[in-house]
């Protein structure tokens, strides 16, 4: 992970560099692609009152970019409340990504593998009823496309034994494929 911690209107010490590098390094335990962690502390004054705003940017893998800012009166108050923040918000995504299931090989990776190497004996091949799932003829399909108000697809056998497609058309004719 690259740390950048700079100070900008304020001489940043040797101590407050330490102490926000101690606090990122903390971060490593969440397990993420941390690419890099910039801290920018900057001296604020508003109406006469003196504070630190400290900026963390913390730039993740797949283009994943998490800013905090916080604004304290004391600069190692603002650091601290703002690592809870930037700790809180890495959990999140943590528990976003663990929780992601995995549905095409694009979302597993480079490691992705297809199985190539099955045996013939450990496939199995289990023979279905076609009585449960009896094709439908021309007058059958035509007339189940009428009950339904739906557009739908049925598949059927045509007289030649080929099996084809009827749908219903948006205009209210058939169509066949």
């Amino acid at each position: 992970m690259n740390k950048s911690i700079t100070g900008k209107h304020f001489e940043l010490t040797d101590t407050i560099k330490a102490y926000v590098d101690a606090a990122l390094e903390g971060l490593k335990k969440y397990n993420l692609d941390i690419i890099s962690a910039n801290v920018v502390i900057s001296a604020d004054e508003r109406n006469g009152k003196k504070g630190f705003i400290v900026e963390f940017v913390i730039n993740l893998k797949d283009k994943n970019t998490i800013v905090i800012t916080q604004r304290d009166k004391d600069v190692y108050a603002a650091i601290d409340l703002g690592i809870e923040r930037v700790k809180k918000s890495l959990r999140r995504h943590a528990d976003k990504i663990k929780d992601h299931k995995i549905m095409s090989f694009a979302d597993l990776g480079m490691e992705a593998e297809a199985v190539t190497d099955i045996e013939p004996e450990e496939v199995e091949i289990v023979p279905m009823d076609l009585e449960l799932h009896k094709p439908l003829d021309f007058e059958e399909a035509i007339e189940e496309l009428k009950a339904n108000k739906k557009r739908q697809f049925i598949v059927f056998n045509d007289y030649e034994g080929n099996m084809r497609v009827m749908y219903k058309r948006a205009d209210g004719k058939f169509g066949l494929y």
